[in-house]
């Protein structure tokens, strides 16, 4: 739920807020104060009863506390009767007593001297009624050039009043610099008319009914884990392009951990939540309304706050804890009669608040599936990303992931010299088998007698047999292929020993 502390507003306001017992803002008020402190013209659909006054004077004397002081008003409040102005005082009052802001009213049906006493003395806030306040302008009883904020409330009871030239001529006497506040039960076609050229570029604010979309949104939801939502938001950027997108994400540490990844990935992006100093949300908004910065990522806190034509689509990076969130966050798209795009990344454990959403608007929301996202693929991705992340921040897990990368190293080392070793065991192989077949060839060249000129052996008696042999061994005459064989040489030794023996005898 949005607190009056995350709208922006200072310390010393956010104590009359406690002191008024406002204890939430009003829907106009979560809209409307986080434009009135960008400094934007605003043209508002309140009725009286939602909280419009504390809607303009909260985040107008919060700014206005911080500029210089003159004797002349420098916020003016129109408003068309007396009971009204009379309470939005009060509220005033108690507003600025925190700011050190003096505050006045001009009204008719009492005195005008003691007005014009008090127009003298000095008023920072100056709330009247048309017709008084032309009499004291009739007078030169007040000065209206230092006005920096107008706030025309309950427009559309003015017009039908009859004080539409009476306003003309308060507004002709203010300085165009001024920022212009208008509030109006009703806004149609016929206040816009005559109300358009009292404001620069307003943006509207308008309170849908409860549950209530435009149907020129289409609504979809994806279906991804919390983890795979950036894989997810990559993907999708792809496809749909990445001009004029709002993210809306749950907290200001995931609107500014999307936004670094965005960054990182290429993108203009820039982030704005209640850490963002009022200066910083301006500047981001100016950005992405020039189209300087492509993507905005915000929290639920300003979603109500962004007014920007033309944005291409919304996109629920987290589900938003209440359900009337939705409705704010879609609603930044599609407006103006425009066709919008809003598609919501639901997690396994968004099961409560997507129903929730649904019962809400009445309608289930159709899931979609992004070109260029595949799942098991997208979830190995950001697992080896997690594992590379975690050995750099731990020291002791990038040892051991240095210490595995040597491993790996040496096993690859070794199993490439054990391949080569195996390659170069199979060419000595290879070249042993070539050379028995060669000496094999040799061998049976000299059996058939083409190789060697070696007599053929025959079988012969072994003495004769032994003799012979032996003699040619004693004697030194050549020795054949035959004589190398293994105990070859011994044997026939032995056996010409004895043949000389017997002969001798």
């Amino acid at each position: 739920m949005t607190t009056f502390a995350e709208l922006g507003l200072s310390d010393a306001v956010l104590a009359a807020v406690d002191h008024l017992g406002y204890t939430e803002p009003t829907p106009v008020q979560a809209q409307a104060i986080p434009l009135v402190l960008q400094g934007r013209d605003i043209i508002a659909a309140a009725k009286t009863g939602t909280g419009k006054t504390a809607a303009f004077s909260l985040p107008s004397l919060d700014v206005l506390a911080r500029a210089e002081r003159k004797k002349a008003p420098a916020m003016l409040v129109i408003t068309p009767t007396r009971e009204l102005a009379m309470q939005i005082q009060e509220v005033c009052q108690t507003i600025a007593r925190t700011r050190g802001l003096r505050v006045a009213n001009v009204v008719g049906g009492v005195k005008i001297e003691p007005q014009i006493d008090r127009l003298a003395r000095g008023v920072d806030v100056l709330i009247a009624t048309p017709g008084r306040l032309i009499d004291l302008m009739n007078q030169k009883a007040v000065d209206l050039s230092q006005v920096q904020v107008l706030v025309l409330d309950e427009a559309d009871r003015m017009l039908d009043m009859g004080f539409l030239p009476s306003v003309r001529r308060i507004v002709e006497a203010t300085p165009k610099s001024r920022q212009t506040l208008l509030f109006s039960a009703t806004i149609d076609k016929g206040v816009l008319d005559q109300v358009d050229a009292m404001l620069d570029d307003p943006a509207i604010v308008q309170i849908a009914a409860k549950g209530e979309t435009a149907d020129t949104v289409e609504q979809y939801i994806a279906h991804v884990p919390h983890t795979l939502k950036p894989d997810l938001l990559a993907a999708l950027l792809k496809e749909r392009g990445h001009k004029r997108v709002i993210v809306f994400a749950r907290t200001r540490h995931r609107a500014d951990a999307a936004c670094r990844k965005l960054k990182r990935a290429g993108y203009h992006a820039e982030a704005i939540h209640s850490d963002r100093s009022q200066n910083q949300r301006k500047r981001a908004l100016d950005n992405f309304a020039s189209g300087e910065t492509d993507i905005l990522v915000a929290t639920d806190v300003l979603a109500r706050g962004i007014d920007v034509d033309e944005v291409s689509y919304v996109v629920n990076y987290d589900v938003p804890t209440q359900a009337e969130d939705y409705v704010h966050r879609i609603g930044r798209t599609g407006r103006a009669g425009a066709e919008g795009f809003a598609i919501t990344f639901v997690s396994p454990e968004n099961k409560d608040e997507l129903a929730a959403i649904e019962k809400l608007i009445k309608r289930d929301i159709p899931e979609i599936e992004i070109a260029g996202f595949n799942l098991e693929e997208a979830a190995e991705a950001a697992a080896e990303r997690a594992t590379r992340a975690n050995a750099r921040r731990d020291p002791e897990l990038a040892a051991a992931a240095r210490e595995l990368a040597k491993k790996e190293k040496r096993r690859a080392k070794e199993k490439e010299r054990a391949e080569q070793a195996a390659a170069e065991s199979r060419q000595r192989g290879t070249r042993k088998k070539q050379g028995g077949k060669s000496a094999g060839a040799a061998h049976s060249s000299r059996k058939s007698g083409t190789g060697s000129k070696a007599a053929p052996k025959s079988k012969a008696p072994k003495g004769g047999n032994r003799a012979k042999t032996g003699s040619a061994a004693a004697s030194g005459a050549p020795r054949t292929s035959s004589d190398f064989r293994p105990g070859r040489a011994h044997r026939a030794a032995v056996a010409a020993k004895r043949s000389g023996g017997k002969r001798r005898g």
